[in-house]
Parts: structure tokens; sequence; C-alpha cells
């Protein structure tokens, strides 16, 4: 049932002074949409945080309500294909960002953001993979399609105890690939080999500073999410014809290089967007996650809190003291 009233995790910005608390809306305070969504769970995600501090790079306006993911049940529906009852997802486009996101008990969003939710998986599972499991597996997705294989060696993972990191090594292990996870968290080693790292390196290891165009190959292909000097030694260290995906910028924004991977080596550069890819494409990648790329230890990559605790889990998530996928029970 449609409840008229519903809790809200709301941030507001008043004389560059940000503040937090839940407070009680109404089903008409939300943006116009096809589809309201009673919200069971949604994800605390790095680009939440931001949104939760006041950054007007990713939030133009407050109050607002942030959460990038969501699933939940269709209260109501405008849309023919979509009916009340149906479990679904909701990720990226502009959800929690510019509009109000998935830290609330209802969200209203357009009919083409919403993805049924497969037989495969339950609410729960489906937030724990959420924008970075999506990420991750639309990494694959793209690697794959230019020839990535097993067969060509090993792929690297940076950032690897992060959201995107965690889903990207137990995905990569779940389709056959031996995995390098690279981190700077050394008590994050033994939860990344439960995931399915096969190897397990510092930072330095994809940090090169020799100027060099070229170095020795080190792995076939690579999912990146630091950016900066770590892409360009993925770049670099990759063997021929491999391809490294790149999806974060953690580390840096910029790329400073040669064109020598590429035209020697035939390296491919892949850029990921997952923000605003086909929705054909988008329940193509859910449809694997949910199947051939099932990851058998989501319970373990998952900390359930609630929406009272989500002020504590913000502060950590800015200081980098998370570990694998923050996930809201809202239910």
């Amino acid at each position: 049932m449609l409840s008229n009233t519903f809790r809200a995790f709301r941030v507001f910005v008043e004389d560059q002074e940000v503040s937090r608390k839940i407070i009680e809306r109404k089903i008409n305070d939300l943006p116009k949409g096809d589809v309201v969504i009673r919200v069971h769970y949604s994800s605390l995600n790095y680009k939440d945080a931001l949104s939760a501090s006041g950054n007007k790079g990713v939030t133009r306006n407050y109050p607002h309500t942030p959460g990038i993911d969501a699933s939940g049940i269709v209260a109501a529906s405008n849309d023919e294909s979509i009916k009340v009852g149906d479990k679904v997802i909701v990720t990226s486009y502009d959800l929690g960002m510019n509009t109000d996101g998935g830290f609330a008990e209802y969200i209203r969003v357009p009919a083409e953001w919403v993805v049924p939710l497969p037989d495969e998986l339950d609410l729960q599972a489906a937030m724990t993979l959420g924008t970075a499991g999506f990420t991750a597996g639309l990494s694959l997705y793209k690697m794959e399609a230019t020839g990535q294989n097993p067969g060509m060696g090993p792929i690297a993972v940076t950032g690897a105890s992060g959201g995107v990191g965690s889903l990207s090594v137990a995905i990569l292990a779940k389709a056959g690939y031996q995995v390098h996870a690279i981190t700077g968290k050394k008590e994050a080693h033994e939860y990344l080999k439960k995931l399915g790292a096969t190897e397990i390196f510092g930072r330095d290891h994809a940090s090169d500073d020799s100027k060099r165009p070229l170095i020795r190959s080190k792995w076939a292909g690579a999912i990146d999410t630091v950016g900066g000097n770590t892409l360009a030694t993925l770049l670099k260290a990759c063997t021929r014809e491999g391809s490294v995906a790149t999806c974060g910028l953690v580390g840096s924004p910029k790329l400073e290089m040669t064109v020598f991977p590429f035209i020697l080596n035939g390296v491919n550069l892949l850029g990921v967007d997952s923000a605003t890819c086909h929705s054909s494409l988008r329940s193509e990648i859910w449809q694997r996650l949910a199947t051939k790329w099932s990851v058998p230890h989501l319970a373990e990559i998952a900390t359930v809190v609630s929406m009272d605790e989500l002020e504590h889990y913000i502060g950590l998530i800015l200081k980098g003291k998370t570990q694998g996928r923050i996930v809201v029970k809202l239910v």
C-alpha cells in the first residue's frame, strides 16, 4: 500500500553549513516521474558521501536526499510495462545526484530508469551489487567485447578492497580469470583471497615513475578505479591486445603518458560510464550478474546498516575506512 508520508535522510546546506537529519516527507514532495517505488534497500557509495557533504559538483541544489542506488517494490506506476508489486532496481542516471535518491522509504523516477529484478537475485543482494557491481560487470563486458579472455593471463584490479574493486575481484574470479588484487590495505588480504584473488600486491606494484613509455608486462588487462599514474602504469605494463577498463579517479583524473602502449602493443583503453548506458545493455549486465557472474560471497562483502546509522558510515567512507559494500536497509 502506498503511504502518504515516509522517512528520508535529508541534507541541508545553509550559509555554507551542512547538516543532515532524518525527516518525515510526503509523497507529493517527490519529483515528477512515472513510477513510485517503496525502497527496501539502498547502498552507500563515495558519491553519496560527497552529496551528503554538500559537494556542488555532485548535487547542485539542497535540501536533497542522496542515494544513487535503490531496490524495492513498485507502489504506483503510470507505465504499462511496470506493474504495482513488481520487484525492481534503480541505479545511476540522476538518482541521488540531483533527483531525490534511495536514502528514503520512497522514490519516484522515470520508467526508463527502472530495471526488473532478475529472478535469481533478492532485493538485498541487488544492493550489495548496486552501482559498484554494475560498474564492475560493465567493465568486464566491455573487455570481453574486445577479445579479453581468461587464457590471456591475469587481470589487475586497483582499489581492490573498495566497492567496485571488491566486486571486480569476485566477478572476474567467477568468470574464470586469475585476479591480481592491488590494495594499500594489508588488513584486506584475507578478505580479497576469499573473494577469489590469486595474487595480492601493494600499490607500488602499479606505480611506475620511470617515465619509460613501456615497461615489462605484468598483466593481460585491468579494471582501474584509481586513475592518474596508476592507470598509466596499468597501460604500460599490459600485454599485447589486452584491455584496461577505467571507471574511477580516486587518485587523479589526469593521464600523462605516450601513445606507445596503444600503437605498439594494441592495448585497449576502455571508458566505463555506468550512469547512462542504454537500458537494454543495463538489463543484460544485471542478468549476467545474477547468473553467469553471480558472486558466491555477497554476504561477506556487505555491511548492512539502518538509515539511523548513515551519519556514522558517511564519515567512515569519506576517510577511506570502509571495506566492501555498505547496504542500507529501509524496511
